[in-house]
């Protein structure tokens, strides 16, 4: 299996928004759960929900970090 990296910034690829990302997963979470995909389509989709999820991930991660710098810096100026 082919082990995907995650974007350092996954705004950088053409398109992408959050929270399409999340109702991609899912879509793919209720197509596994009701037994739609034959079991190889299970695993790739499986593999894709888990990179969208990092994807998501590394976006919360720099929203975080942006807060957390726009506080500290409200803070300074106090």
């Amino acid at each position: 299996m082919v082990k995907r990296k995650s974007p350092a910034n996954p705004e950088a690829i053409a398109g992408w928004k959050y929270e399409e990302k999340v109702t991609e997963i899912e879509k793919i979470i209720a197509q596994i759960e009701a037994g739609e995909l034959g079991l190889e389509e299970v695993f790739e989709q499986f593999a894709t929900a888990i990179e969208y999820l990092r994807q998501c991930e590394s976006f919360l991660q720099q929203r975080q970090q942006q807060v957390d710098l726009l506080i500290e810096t409200l803070q300074d100026e106090t």
